[in-house]
């Protein structure tokens, strides 16, 4: 069972999905693939999972990194889980590159290379976004590309972040 709630952040309405193993949703009201994956069934409640998600935007958005994560619930395909899962190591006020992300997946599975296109499809199906940081992926040139919730909110959270650039490179040296 899913359940929902709603978060009123600086950049609007944010809907939480959440079932008994963790967070399974995180969209801006208006977003591209708002509610995507979100069970028909689900119900209105407030429930821990919930609620410290709430507590982590509250700090996430006073400009400061959350000490803690709530649990993650991410379901998608394999290629999707290892993108998501790159994602989740860019550090806090830092970027990558769509094609940084695509070196780092065609090495884990013994690939000669991976499109920049590829990883963009997998990142633009995040459905815990924030939390699973795809606003901290740029295009190549270091340009705002590809965010569901739109550009607009994609600058004002990696400004919040006072995020570096160029781009951080996550492959060992």
């Amino acid at each position: 069972m899913q359940f929902t709630t709603h978060y009123l952040s600086p950049l609007g309405d944010i809907l939480l999905a959440a079932d008994n193993t963790g967070l399974t949703g995180l969209w801006f009201d208006g977003a591209k693939y708002f509610g995507e994956g979100l069970s028909s069934s689900h119900r209105e409640k407030d429930t821990p999972i919930l609620e410290q998600t709430k507590e982590w935007l509250t700090v996430y958005f006073s400009g400061k990194e959350p000490s803690f994560c709530p649990p993650l619930h991410m379901s998608g395909t394999p290629f999707q889980l290892a993108v998501w899962e790159i994602l989740r190591q860019i550090p806090y006020g830092k970027t990558s590159t769509y094609g940084e992300i695509g070196r780092i997946v065609a090495g884990q599975r013994g690939l000669p290379h991976m499109s920049a296109q590829a990883v963009g499809g997998a990142v633009g199906c995040n459905k815990i976004s924030i939390l699973i940081p795809c606003h901290r992926v740029l295009g190549t040139d270091g340009s705002l590309t590809g965010y569901a919730g739109g550009t607009d909110k994609k600058a004002w959270l990696l400004a919040i972040e006072k995020a570096s650039v160029p781009p951080l490179s996550l492959t060992p040296q």
